[in-house]
């Protein structure tokens, strides 16, 4: 007998896995809150510009081809290797760093800063190699029935690694580099977890691996939405429905049977299985009412930080700017440990800039760019009130057009800025929190809120703070995690 699925909500996580239901002979309807699929995902169309409103560059490609090879579809989008992966610039200074694959090529940029850098950096990868071959298969790629099952198979883990688990990522670089630039580049990857490298475990230093040996990153040809516009392509041929505009606000139980859910216009919603793509922390709290996930018990759990983003479009090409571009400042420690916390931080903004249509000219009119900017911010916790918005923008503006040496401000011709407010109210964020649930160590595996529900044996979860994390190639896996879930549940039904 054919088992309906009901998936609330269109972000990566939500429609990846249903194509891996449909594909099994489940029947999938979706529903989503907003006008437009894709979650964080997103595109935004305006003036004549494409932006990318999330993501905008992935990693760990073969995790998107072993997801195209178990739904036996072709990849439905194409995308290109970076590199290099990215440049970074410090403030009042002319050299601007490239982050080259090639090691010997890299580290020719630190022959005046760091004395044998290539040969610290290949010692400080080959460490990143082992912690990532002998925890990914074993901890981020598989689901846990208990405590007592994470436990144990934390326990398998090479104990090598063991001094690692007391270290932030910034005490582990800092153990192979001496010159700020190398400490501070090398873990600048930290900042795409949703915090900073004094407040991520070193354990995550395996990202560094990823980053420059084993899989690197890449752009999508076209803009990273199309990665949503492809798996939608191949749910038509499932004939799965999308109904946007849906909000679920509610539901109806009885004792452990959920009857049904409720949106917004006091529609009913049911089916045999439901899989929740809203973040599965808030979603808990704010539909289902457990206290374990009310506002107060949320506020004290650690989440990634807050994003400023801001959609610009330019009457002007700026060929001296690269892809994908980091801008520090000079107090990269100070500014590190006050962003989460303190709005003072902005005065002096560390941001990072795309330039979609470098490599996309669709994606701006002709003679045009269309610029991506993004600054991490303290989230709505500790800044409430963003009336100060456009100072900080025309802030970064002005900086950015220091440092290229052309003021871009005259140049503009569409501008659409995000803060916290806007994040948590699109997209059900807790207090803005951009990524959702940050990774410490009292956040991952079995103590990250679980993809099955405590209480509806057949409501599951799937996306950033559910298992395994934040970032594209985690959603990808969270959707593998959470198919493996249901088919269980469904073989026992």
């Amino acid at each position: 007998m054919q088992k309906n699925v009901l998936v609330v909500g269109a972000g990566i996580g939500g429609l990846a896995t249903a194509l891996r239901l449909s594909k099994k002979g489940y029947k999938v309807e979706i529903i989503e809150k907003n006008s437009q699929a894709g979650g964080r995902l997103n595109q935004l169309k305006k003036d004549g510009f494409t932006f990318d409103v999330g993501p905008s560059f992935f990693s760990m490609s073969y995790e998107f081809t072993e997801f195209a090879k178990e739904c036996n579809i072709e990849l439905p989008f194409k995308y290109v290797e970076l590199d290099p992966l990215y440049s970074v610039n410090f403030n009042k200074s002319s050299k601007t760093y490239h982050l080259f694959k090639d090691i010997h090529k890299l580290s020719e940029q630190f022959a005046d800063v760091e004395v044998d850098f290539e040969k610290k950096v290949e010692k400080y990868l080959k460490k990143c190699q082992g912690l990532f071959e002998d925890t990914v298969d074993l901890v981020i790629k598989q689901n846990f029935n208990s405590m007592l099952h994470y436990v144990i198979t934390l326990m398998r883990v090479n104990p090598m690694h063991l001094p690692v688990l007391f270290r932030n990522f910034w005490q582990q670089v800092d153990r192979h580099f001496e010159s700020p630039e190398a400490k501070q580049i090398i873990s600048l990857v930290a900042f795409f977890l949703g915090r900073t490298p004094f407040d991520t475990s070193a354990i995550y230093s395996l990202l560094s691996y990823t980053e420059f040996k084993h899989d690197g990153y890449y752009n999508v040809e076209g803009g990273m939405y199309k990665i949503v516009e492809g798996i939608i392509d191949e749910l038509k041929k499932e004939n799965v429905t999308i109904t946007y505009n849906t909000e679920i606000v509610d539901f109806n139980s009885n004792g452990k049977k959920l009857n049904y859910l409720i949106d917004q216009n006091n529609k009913q919603w049911n089916s045999d299985i439901i899989l929740i793509n809203s973040d599965a922390a808030v979603f808990r709290g704010s539909v289902f009412k457990r206290p374990k996930f009310s506002i107060e018990n949320l506020d004290k759990k650690e989440w990634t930080m807050g994003y400023l983003t801001i959609y610009i479009g330019v009457k002007c090409k700026l060929p001296q700017v690269n892809h994908h571009n980091y801008y520090l400042g000079n107090n990269f420690k100070d500014y590190a440990q006050e962003v989460h916390k303190n709005p003072d931080s902005l005065e002096k903004p560390y941001y990072y800039v795309n330039v979609l249509s470098k490599y996309n000219a669709e994606c701006a009119p002709e003679g045009c760019e269309s610029l991506f900017f993004v600054c991490p911010v303290p989230d709505l916790r500790h800044k409430p009130n963003w009336d100060d918005r456009d100072k900080i923008v025309d802030s970064i503006i002005s900086d950015f057009s220091e440092r290229i040496g052309k003021d871009i401000a005259p140049e503009i011709i569409s501008k659409t800025v995000f803060t916290p407010l806007e994040w948590e109210m699109q997209f059900n964020l807790h207090r803005g929190s951009g990524l959702g649930l940050s990774h410490s160590m009292m956040q991952i595996g079995a103590f990250r809120p679980k993809n099955y529900d405590e209480v509806f044996k057949n409501i599951f979860y799937v996306g950033a703070s559910t298992i395994p994390g934040a970032g594209l190639p985690m959603a990808i896996i969270s959707s593998k995690l959470a198919f493996e879930r249901i088919e269980t549940f469904s073989e026992k039904k």
